[in-house]
């Protein structure tokens, strides 16, 4: 059953330990890395020393002796509650002192030293960037890296992200996630062991009048110009054949400026187009291809009569959302000594949305890109409110004078690592996923892949839903 969304999501679990107090921290579902009890303890003075105990919340004391089942247990509980404490804080939860510890127990690990290394980072276009950079270097590194190796200037960088993708054996694109301020994007990359997963740079606004700002500048007029062809080229922007035939001679002119400004007026420019997946709206079972943007999730839905339609549902119709997991793990059907099947993941994003003046209604999709939705979700917020308060792109990438970067609070909001298996292969993935503000989940280390500890719900409450008047319906 559909609970209300808490006004508060509890959002970090832990699986009982087997090997004494060492825990895989899961950030949004994703195995991040594994610490022991004496690391967070670390992690928890020193942000005590940095901002003072009445800040903090309460640590889950020491022990002399050793815990039996039930303490361990409890005390399983009482890290969970903590990080996610330490998560949910706007001041704690973005501190540099947070995400530099995230970030140096992912190197860890993975076991990845610090050295120089070369990183591929994909245009939209295909072309590749190749950035020098240090395998410790966090995203916003790597970010900027790109960025100068472009002669991109400063004042756009905040226009772009790195995202991760997955590149399919016709050279599609299927899009993971945003890389995050907490991670490592060349440990990120390489932890996944694939040469299919890529790092690719693409605007990461979602308001076209934002196209102006870009434009301006030579390398950013580029960026927009070879993204948007390749949106185009990969049909994910719907073009008549005589609005086909306008663009194929504006970009024989090589008129950048004019090519963009006629795509613009095109059905899902500047959409993030989805892989087929299931949904249950109108009814359960139904293939839809969803597609992100212009502050709405757009449905193509196939109906069992085999009839396409068309529908939007607008962000600030959704009063929240939720991504949840399950893991099926397959018994091995194998000869004595090979390994057993692999966990298949199936990962859901949930909205409830307004339909009427008075009518609150479930929508469910089913999808490998249910992070990637989640994330799309909340950047739309987080424009729409940053938008509402007079506030600009510019500006939500002030930097701190430590040179570290401070988000506006609400961007702060979205933050998911990438799908990892855990580190022993004989364990199955333990899947916890995205809350309003990160889900930082620690799991013991066990051998027994018990189910009861997957697939719980965390809420993300939606600050910028509207109540609807009946002159709206």
């Amino acid at each position: 059953t559909h609970q209300d969304c808490p006004e508060e999501p509890s959002s970090v679990m832990l699986g009982s330990p087997f090997h004494p107090q060492a825990y895989n921290i899961h950030v949004n579902g994703v195995l991040h890395c594994q610490v022991r009890y004496s690391q967070l303890l670390g992690l928890h003075e020193q942000l005590r020393k940095e901002y003072g105990a009445n800040v903090v919340p309460a640590f889950p004391p020491k022990k002399i002796f050793t815990l039996t089942p039930a303490e361990v247990e409890q005390r399983r509980e009482q890290l969970e509650k903590y990080m996610q404490a330490v998560r949910q804080d706007p001041v704690l939860g973005g501190s540099e002192t947070f995400n530099s510890f995230l970030r140096k127990a992912q190197q860890e690990t993975q076991q990845i030293p610090t050295e120089e290394v070369p990183l591929e980072v994909l245009l939209s276009n295909g072309q590749k960037v190749t950035v020098t950079i240090l395998t410790s270097d966090q995203t916003e590194d790597v970010l900027e890296a790109v960025a100068s190796k472009l002669d991109l200037p400063e004042d756009l960088v905040g226009y772009f992200s790195l995202f991760l993708a997955r590149e399919a054996k016709d050279g599609a694109f299927s899009f993971l996630r945003k890389l995050q301020e907490f991670e490592l994007p060349y440990v990120s990359v390489t932890s996944l062991r694939s040469p299919e997963y890529k790092i690719i740079l693409r605007k990461s606004y979602w308001d076209s009048s934002y196209d102006d700002d870009v434009m301006e500048q030579r390398v950013g007029l580029n960026l927009l110009y070879a993204q948007t062809v390749s949106d185009i080229e990969r049909g994910w922007i719907l073009v008549t054949k005589e609005q086909h035939r306008q663009l194929k001679s504006l970009q024989e002119k090589v008129s950048k400026k004019e090519f963009i400004r006629l795509a613009q007026t095109l059905k899902y420019y500047g959409y993030l187009k989805f892989e087929p997946c299931i949904t249950d709206f109108p009814e359960k079972g139904c293939q839809v291809i969803v597609s992100a943007g212009n502050s709405e999730l757009n449905f193509q839905v196939r109906l069992p009569s085999e009839q396409i339609k068309e529908g939007s549902f607008k962000v600030t119709r959704m009063r929240c959302w939720r991504v949840t997991s399950s893991v099926s793990v397959p018994t091995s059907t194998g000869p004595p000594g090979s390994s057993p099947g692999k966990a298949e993941v199936k990962l859901e994003l949930a909205f409830e949305y307004l339909m009427s003046k008075d009518r609150l209604q479930w929508v469910t999709i089913t999808s490998p890109q249910a992070i990637m939705l989640s994330i799309c979700l909340q950047s739309m917020v987080d424009e729409l409110m940053v938008k509402k308060s007079g506030g600009s792109i510019r500006k939500m990438f002030r930097r701190r004078a430590n040179g570290a970067l401070r988000r506006s609070d609400s961007q702060q909001a979205v933050k998911s690592p990438p799908l990892l298996e855990s580190p022993d292969g004989s364990r199955e993935p333990m899947l916890k996923l995205s809350s309003k503000l990160t889900s930082v989940s620690l799991r013991g280390i066990s051998h027994s892949g018990s189910a009861s500890d997957l697939g719980a719900n965390d809420f993300h409450g939606n600050y910028a839903f509207e109540g609807i008047g009946d002159e709206d319906l």
